[in-house]
């Protein structure tokens, strides 16, 4: 049995940790409940708890951040947030008070801690006794663990206010935690101990940045690094502490401190605040878009889907066709987030919160005098609703009159009473529904949307979704269903689009010809690589002129979207993510037969693997004479992989390579002389490397049997 404090194994038979002293849980895996040591079954759902201990509690978090991911053995590079955090004044309890009493006040503390981070992914490193190691975008990457991170952060400090509260009423000094957090580059590697557990852990100078962060930060509070700040500016508020010197960082370190939310939510919303960039390309999708609320205001209620890769314009097009098309119309809209499925109907919460009018600010009394006062305008006879809606925006006064009701009752109900409201909504002027990321939708809001797209044949109902390529629904068999596809930009149109950014001079058409090839027209790839580039001073603005002032070469991989990309690499399946890495040292694009001659699997396995890489849309199949041919669909991506794998590995891979073609061609190696010289450059074979450049450059102007000869 592992203890949740210090980690160390136990026997299944004990209660306390031998190494710490702490309480052993034998805990469910499937409902978390606590059971006794020694018991076989849990005690509130029957499941067998033979086969919880058989996964450790590390092993759950790994499968809980997503299930179709595995570790890397061996170990990679990865862009992470760590987080520090510890409750100030510890020593001082533990000193005045008994152990196992000071235990009972710091173990619910730290567990508040734990649980704050599980909520939204993060994966705990270790428990220091009377603080947490966490990280957030490993094992495992998320698009946005910065956020998550300052999320679970702020999860921690009102935990912590609330337990406090607490202590002090029955007597107890008061608890409270300081919390530092860093995002930045690490080696992530698991370790196997000779008890056969896994232990994963992170090295490199970004995650102890985040602990001097921690010491920083004023009691009670949350300091972290300028990186972490520029990450989620505009989705969390900061107050500036000011630079700080730091043991082992030669210049000082800017620190802030977060104080809250931010008013912003989305990606978009944070574009909106730079200043959108000119909407080009979408005629025709916004046209269908025209065409669906035509019928839908003419009784014929319409679902309009745009299905699209991450930053490719989905939410933007629903955000120009309201600011063109939504006079007339009463529009709801709500989103989900990418930490919202383990909390259910988030999104539909939002949607009736929209719907109310109720904001932040709101008491309970208040909200439930809007929901009452609305509905009782809206029709009376939605008095019987109030109870259900009362209970899912947590506003209940006094006893909540259907506790006692089943959950799937009380769940069919809630559902049946907002869809209810939304369509009488829809008898006094059009409705139109956006829900937006269904990529990343719970279940009960799944059930809702399938209840009310079943249910707006014949109402004035527009019910606008959007989605990633890998969720899946049911509404396509329906006739009022209709699924536009967005690709990214053609060259004109992303040629367009940066002309509006930064201008059509001569000094920045090889560069926005860069953007376009590496970026291959995703819109926001292309806003994000911009603003790069203007932070970091390499496009500098002149008045309505835009300069050049740092070689082309220099061009960085955004963080935002590198975190996107990583995000989708982490969920191939462990062997798929190895080859997709092995793929990304061959080259943005690569034959067969080096493929095969590389990665050593058999013939089957390899089709099967590189097979599902083309469904996934990672790499494409090339029409070529011949050999057959690959090549990744974005630059990008095949930078993200290569950038992922650690330098040894890749110098191996760069070798095999170089060898996989000395072997190949060895009849025309002056065909290959470049690649050989790039592969064997990067390996630890720099010998053959300058070989390959010396025969290169003499062999400029030679004929094709004097350049075979001096390579031999």
């Amino acid at each position: 049995m592992r203890c949740d404090k210090c980690g160390s194994d136990n026997p299944d038979t004990k209660r306390f940790c031998g190494d710490c002293g702490a309480t052993l849980a034998n805990r469910c895996a499937k409902c978390g409940a606590d059971n006794l040591p020694g018991k076989k079954f849990c005690g509130d759902c029957g499941t067998s708890l033979a086969a919880s201990a058989a996964e450790t509690s590390d092993d759950r978090q790994i499968r809980v951040a997503d299930t179709s991911a595995s570790e890397n053995v061996e170990g990679e590079r990865k862009t992470v947030t760590a987080l520090f955090a510890d409750i100030k004044g510890s020593m001082d309890l533990m000193e005045d008070l008994d152990p196992e009493e000071a235990r009972a006040i710091v173990d619910p503390a730290l567990k508040l801690m734990m649980d704050a981070v599980h909520h939204y992914d993060g994966y705990i490193v270790q428990s220091t006794g009377d603080g947490i190691f966490a990280l957030f975008g490993a094992p495992v990457a998320h698009e946005d663990h910065p956020q998550r991170a300052l999320f679970a952060a702020l999860r921690i400090q009102d935990e912590m206010g609330r337990y406090s509260t607490k202590l002090r009423a029955s007597g107890n000094p008061p608890l409270e935690a300081r919390v530092g957090i860093n995002t930045g580059e690490t080696v992530v590697r698991s370790i196997k101990t000779g008890d056969a557990h896994t232990e994963y852990t992170p090295i490199g100078h970004s995650t102890s940045l985040a602990s001097r962060m921690q010491t920083l930060a004023p009691t009670g509070s949350i300091a972290v690094t300028e990186t972490t700040q520029k990450l989620c500016a505009g989705y969390f508020a900061f107050k500036a502490l000011g630079p700080a010197r730091v043991k082992g960082v030669t210049e000082p370190v800017n620190v802030f401190e977060v104080t809250g939310l931010g008013p912003l939510r989305t990606r978009l919303q944070r574009a909106a605040g730079r200043g959108l960039t000119k909407f080009v390309g979408r005629e025709r999708e916004m046209e269908a878009l025209r065409h669906a609320a035509t019928l839908a205001r003419d009784g014929h209620g319409q679902i309009a889907a745009a299905m699209a890769e991450a930053g490719t314009g989905k939410s933007r097009l629903f955000f120009e066709y309201k600011a063109t098309s939504a006079a007339g119309w009463m529009v709801l809209e709500t989103f989900s987030v990418s930490h919202g499925k383990a909390s259910a109907y988030l999104p539909v919460i939002d949607l009736l919160h929209g719907y109310f009018k109720i904001v932040g600010e709101d008491d309970q009394r208040t909200r439930r005098e809007k929901v009452a006062g609305k509905l009782t305008m809206l029709d009376r006879s939605f008095e019987d609703t109030l109870p259900y809606l009362f209970t899912l925006l947590g506003i209940v006064e006094g006893e909540d009159s259907i506790a006692g009701m089943g959950p799937q009752i009380r769940k069919q109900r809630t559902l049946d009473a907002i869809k209810r409201i939304l369509l009488r909504e829809s008898l006094n002027q059009p409705l139109m529904v956006i829900f937006e990321d269904l990529h990343w939708i719970d279940d009960e809001t799944q059930l809702f949307l399938n209840l009310l797209a079943d249910s707006i044949g014949t109402a004035r109902v527009l019910l606008l979704v959007n989605y990633r390529p890998e969720y899946s629904h049911q509404w396509n068999s329906k006739t009022y269903y209709t699924q536009l596809r967005l690709d990214p930009l053609g060259k004109e149109g992303a040629d367009e689009m940066l002309s509006a950014i930064v201008g059509d001079s001569a000094d920045v058409r090889p560069l926005k010809r860069l953007i376009i090839e590496r970026t291959q027209g995703n819109p926001f790839f292309m806003e994000e690589t911009v603003q790069v580039l203007l932070d970091g001073g390499a496009l500098v603005r002149d008045g309505a002129l835009v300069r050049l002032t740092k070689p082309l070469s220099e061009l960085k991989i955004p963080p935002t979207v590198q975190m996107i990309l990583a995000a989708r690499i982490d969920r191939l399946p462990a062997d798929e993510k190895d080859l997709l890495q092995a793929l990304a040292v061959l080259g943005k694009e690569f034959q067969l037969s080096l493929v095969r001659a590389v990665n050593g699997k058999s013939d089957d396995i390899l089709n099967q693997m590189l097979g599902n890489l083309q469904l996934a849309e990672f790499i494409y199949e090339q029409p070529a004479l011949g050999d057959i041919e690959y090549s990744f669909k974005h630059a990008l991506t095949q930078e993200v992989a290569y950038n992922s794998v650690l330098i040894e590995r890749r110098k191996q891979l760069h070798e095999r390579a170089g060898q996989a073609l000395e072997s190949m061609f060895a009849g025309q190696l002056d065909d290959h002389l470049e690649e050989l010289a790039h592969h064997y450059s990067r390996s630890d074979d720099v010998e053959t490397a300058a070989a390959a450049r010396v025969v290169m450059a003499s062999n400029h102007g030679r004929s094709r049997n004097d350049r075979q000869l001096r390579w031999s």
